[in-house]
């Protein structure tokens, strides 16, 4: 039986509603932050298709700048008012790029991430999350999302595991790239 696994042909990015008035009020926010980045970052390195959400802009505001400034130039950013993040601009966009694979990262981790998730496994999407680039206002929350996200066939990672799965090895082109990053990924958090 083959293991799922993430590569970089076959995987894309959805970074959901990281945004400015939503994350002063989320658990962990700095380690959510730099880890989404990073994620941003080495998807963009490795030539992944990436997928920014954005929920409720005029209440919420944008993506945050950390997270706007990691985003390669090609992602999308996909406004929507669905708590899901499987709108149809996010559908059309996997779908278009031919991704089987969906790494996931956000906020938070009990509404938008866990709908989204629950989404994107129902139709057919092998699912991974990281782990310490989700969380919520409620920290009590994430474990809940986290048992029903596992429960319904999702994978979980982290994000120092998620880059060096996707290169999966020392004589990857993008080694230097990803090593760099992995560097910045917070420790004991």
């Amino acid at each position: 039986m083959a293991l799922p696994r993430l590569r970089p042909e076959s995987t894309a990015l959805l970074v959901i509603d990281v945004q400015e008035r939503l994350m002063p009020t989320i658990a962990a926010r700095e380690r959510v932050e730099t880890n989404c980045a990073l994620l941003a970052r080495a998807a963009g390195a490795l030539g992944m298709p990436v997928i920014c959400t954005e929920q409720y802009v005029r209440g919420l505001g944008g993506t945050v700048a950390t997270v706007r400034e990691a985003l390669p130039a090609t992602a999308e950013v996909i406004e929507k008012t669905q708590f899901s993040a499987l709108v149809d601009g996010v559908r059309a966009a996997l779908r278009t790029q031919r991704r089987p694979t969906v790494l996931v990262c956000g906020v938070e981790a009990h509404v938008c991430v866990l709908q989204t998730v629950l989404d994107l496994v129902a139709a057919g999407w092998t699912v991974f999350y990281a782990a310490d680039a989700i969380s919520a206002g409620q920290v009590d929350q994430v474990e809940h999302a986290f048992r029903r996200m596992d429960r319904a066939g999702a994978l979980p990672t982290g994000t120092l595991g998620a880059m060096y799965e996707l290169i999966g090895d020392a004589s990857h082109p993008s080694f230097r790239d990803i090593l760099e990053l992995a560097k910045r990924v917070p420790k004991n958090a």
